[in-house]
């Protein structure tokens, strides 16, 4: 038995803990540099606010209802979130991470796990202020649907189980396009063929399923069907790649400030990268002018290439990726955001054999203390000016982390 536990509109609800005047109202959240929505209540999203729409597009509805307008507060989201954890992991024999607001939980065993899952959600709620829905099943895919089925048909209660007994009265509540792992794309080729809801897929032959969607299709036919396929992972999995890519606190045309930008955001994906014990073996540089200015020359130039020998040292990722974007920049554009990914991601350093011979212990010493000093100090290609500074103008305070923003309580 495997529970789902969702935090409920989370950056909404993490606005709302230390700002109660915000129930009922309207939230959304914008993304960097305000400019498209990344998070709404559920007010919001009744409002036909949609997900990723530029914030300009929508300013009429926000100011004719009321609408309150949040830029992005990760200081605070990801510290309620490490809380939320915290509770969740202390509640089962296992849990998994699977992002800021969700946690698969292992309930193998439990006598009651309907009943468990209601205190859980009480303490929650308790200790953080935070909502979570709770949806427990056979399986991953079945503890999914049944969270998002929770959310929808039992609101306050916030908790569904779906059983071998009820698996089909729910499932048919469930269009397609809402069970995990299916996209749009299949959604609709599904829907054409007559399957619509969660109950026409479990129906559907494993075997048929993985002609038409692979092995991933097969496993979650068998998944909805009571099969379980995808365990609890205590460890989260090794990133693949790693990507960071953020728009511009101003439009950049100068190669000198976009260089430095790009270097911070390499310096950032390199510390994830030595957190897992890995090296990066190839490099993606890309630049991105804004679509929302057709008035402008429009520019999205992306380049790939494999670096001599894999490293997980910032200096040397830094230039190689200085380099590359020197290979795609033109003057007389005004850019929006830079990006860097590293792909080919693995465990061990392969050393070229006609590369130039270098102090690796040396290099790696160094970083090792340049990390150590967390920010204390940075690689001279970051530069000293702050020209990445994002617009944040509507972020709340960060009340859990800053000793001069925390809340004030005022005894009579």
């Amino acid at each position: 038995m495997i529970a789902l536990a969702d935090g409920n509109n989370f950056y909404a609800s993490c606005e709302r803990v230390f700002q109660p005047w915000l129930q009922n109202t309207p939230i959304v959240v914008l993304s960097n540099n305000d400019g498209c929505v990344v998070a709404r209540s559920e007010e919001a999203k009744a409002l036909g606010i949609g997900m990723g729409v530029p914030a300009f597009q929508v300013r009429g509805v926000i100011e004719k209802n009321g609408v309150q307008v949040f830029s992005s507060n990760y200081t605070l989201y990801g510290d309620m979130s490490r809380r939320m954890h915290g509770i969740l992991a202390q509640e089962a024999s296992a849990a998994e991470v699977y992002s800021i607001d969700e946690a698969f939980l292992d309930f193998c065993g439990m006598a009651d796990p309907v009943g468990h899952a209601r205190k859980i959600r009480e303490k929650v709620r308790r200790w953080t202020g935070l909502p979570v829905s709770i949806g427990i099943g056979e399986t991953k895919v079945l503890a999914k649907a049944a969270n998002r089925l929770a959310k929808r048909h039992r609101r306050e209660e916030g908790v569904l189980q779906i059983t071998r007994e009820n698996g089909e009265e729910w499932l048919a509540q469930l269009p397609v396009g809402d069970v995990w792992g299916i996209g749009r794309a299949h959604a609709e080729r599904l829907t054409a063929q007559g399957i619509r809801t969660a109950l026409d897929m479990a129906r559907w032959e494993p075997r048929k399923a993985r002609q038409g969607m692979g092995v991933t299709g097969e496993r979650l036919i068998l998944e909805l069907q009571g099969t379980s396929c995808l365990g609890i992972e205590e460890m989260a999995p090794k990133k693949k790649q790693i990507i960071c890519a953020k728009g511009f606190g101003r439009p950049l045309s100068s190669l000198e400030e976009i260089g430095e930008v790009l270097a911070v955001y390499v310096n950032t994906v390199a510390e994830k990268l030595r957190r897992q014990k890995s090296v990066c073996g190839t490099l993606q540089v890309f630049l991105l002018t804004n679509r929302h200015r057709p008035d402008q020359p429009q520019h999205a130039p992306s380049i790939t290439e494999s670096l001599p020998e894999a490293t997980n040292y910032s200096p040397e990722l830094i230039a190689h990726a200085r380099r590359l974007l020197q290979r795609i920049w033109r003057p007389r554009h005004d850019y929006h955001k830079v990006g860097i990914v590293l792909l080919d991601l693995g465990d061990n350093v392969q050393q070229e054999l006609f590369a130039p011979k270098r102090n690796h212990d040396a290099r790696m010493r160094l970083q090792a203390t340049v990390d150590a000093l967390d920010g204390a100090v940075r690689w001279g290609s970051m530069g000293l000016r702050n020209t990445m500074s994002l617009r944040a103008a509507r972020r709340s305070r960060r009340w859990t982390t800053e000793v001069t923003e925390l809340p004030v309580a005022k005894a009579r």
